[in-house]
């Protein structure tokens, strides 16, 4: 893999000290600018992780049934800044992760942009995996951030970042995917 213009071995990224867990200082958690997974991925390197994972959630062209133009996305930014470092550092903990990124657009995002990129490196993958789904999964359920979908055929609709009340019917119940599925 080459690496990109912003690439930073782990041993130049001020952070944490190897053994340390922690999310990566001095990434933003908000940005009204294109998001640069590549080089998000290059900060988040640790010499004690075996695994990094990233996520990225991209626009897509279309969604139950209609085309798709794009998203634009608003947020009650202290809330949501302080909420994603509060879980982040939650994950960190709870997975002995070595780095913890997460970084969300506000603003117009086209069809193919990243919205939001989620990165976990930890020991072990498996580590790596389930930090990664429990921090996307709650920032997309908690976070104040709302989105507006924006149609082919002139329409728009906004809502939340998640919309679980089709299914629960309860705007504060949230079907989290990382919840054990129930046994019959």
């Amino acid at each position: 893999m080459t690496p990109s213009s912003s690439y930073r071995p782990a041993a130049e990224v001020s952070g944490p000290p190897a053994g340390a867990y922690a999310h990566a200082p001095g990434i933003p958690a908000l940005s009204a600018e294109p998001l640069d997974v590549v080089g998000l991925l290059s900060r988040a390197h640790h010499p004690g992780a075996g695994a990094v994972v990233l996520f990225s959630g991209e626009v897509r062209d279309s969604n139950r049934g209609q085309a798709v133009l794009g998203l634009e996305y608003e947020a009650y930014a202290p809330l949501a800044e302080k909420l994603i470092a509060e879980i982040l550092a939650e994950a960190c903990g709870k997975w002995k992760l070595h780095i913890a990124v997460a970084q969300h657009r506000v603003g117009t995002v086209a069809v193919g942009d990243s919205a939001v990129v989620v990165i976990t490196a930890s020991a072990h993958r498996s580590e790596a995996y389930a930090a990664n789904r429990y921090i996307i999964d709650r920032i997309k359920h908690e976070a104040p951030i709302w989105k507006c979908e924006h149609y082919a055929d002139g329409t728009k609709e906004w809502g939340n970042n998640c919309n679980c009340h089709a299914v629960t019917g309860d705007i504060h119940k949230h079907i989290y995917e990382t919840d054990p599925k129930p046994q019959p």
